[in-house]
């Protein structure tokens, strides 16, 4: 592993020298290392068992959120996309610093700014990954086909794929996508959203500046991020801050416990049965 690091960093830092390589926590999918030179430091993370494009996935969301000069992300320096049995390898920068009174208050409002820059559809153009998951995306007209054909379903069939439904929760999930159309909003406002926004995906930088990390970009109603956002635990002043910058819609609290089921399915799907009951209790609420 130290080789390809070392063959990666004389890319990225070339007039620099490696004084430490330090494994740290990259979550549940990737090995994760901080780099040393004698310029700067680095976050890199590596995986051999992801398809190619897994990173450059990451790199286009950052680009895409970068651009609205909303929330700050690290400055990506590389990423490859790997050829069969070749180590996938992701190099940014190292993010460090101490939330302040103020972090917490700025991330509501950034992110809020983040869902006000928009797209005429839904969706995004091109494939993605939630987690190890491959997540087939599309541009539609309208959220529901979005939602419906390429979140919900998507799940079905990876869950079942690993055996995570019994035939009642089955037969209620395809009801459910059977009938989305009459639960939900066509037309919302299309907002970039980050699409993994848990407590682990937001850093602290210097000044107690916000930094949003890991993206799995798409465009679609703003309260699909923010039912997730909730199933973590954030702080009240989050969303006292966000709402300052962006109201939220009245029926919200109607339609969170569909938005956080897609998310619920995710993890029945990658971590299996404790998802299982939370997934239920939602079906059985609208089904």
């Amino acid at each position: 592993m130290r080789d390809i690091i070392h063959e990666t960093m004389g890319k990225v830092d070339k007039s620099g020298s490696i004084s430490s390589i330090i494994p740290v926590s990259g979550g549940e999918i990737n090995q994760a290392y901080r780099v040393d030179t004698d310029q700067q430091s680095y976050f890199v993370k590596t995986n051999r068992d992801v398809p190619s494009h897994f990173f450059r996935f990451e790199a286009n969301g950052v680009a895409l959120i970068k651009n609205t000069n909303t929330i700050a992300v690290p400055e990506v320096y590389y990423y490859n996309e790997p050829k069969e049995n070749e180590q996938a390898i992701f190099v940014m920068e190292w993010v460090e610093g101490n939330q302040t009174s103020k972090t917490i208050t700025a991330l509501g409002e950034k992110i809020a700014a983040l869902h006000q820059h928009s797209h005429t559809h839904y969706g995004l153009d091109q494939d993605g990954f939630t987690g190890q998951i491959n997540q087939p995306n599309q541009f539609t007209s309208d959220w529901i086909s979005y939602f419906r054909d390429y979140r919900l379903r998507t799940q079905l069939i990876e869950g079942s794929k690993r055996g995570r439904f019994t035939k009642e929760r089955q037969a209620k999930l395809e009801k459910l996508i059977a009938t989305i159309d009459t639960l939900l909003p066509a037309h919302p406002k299309a907002s970039l959203l980050h699409g993994d926004l848990w407590g682990g995906n937001w850093l602290t930088g210097t000044n107690g500046t916000p930094y949003v990390i890991d993206p799995a970009v798409l465009y679609g109603d703003h309260l699909f991020e923010l039912a997730y956002i909730e199933l973590d635990g954030y702080p009240q002043t989050f969303y006292t801050a966000y709402q300052s910058v962006m109201p939220i819609a009245d029926y919200y609290e109607d339609i969170k416990p569909l938005y956080q089921l897609y998310y619920l399915l995710v993890h029945l799907t990658i971590f299996g049965e404790k998802y299982g009951a939370d997934v239920d209790r939602i079906l059985t609420r609208y089904v």
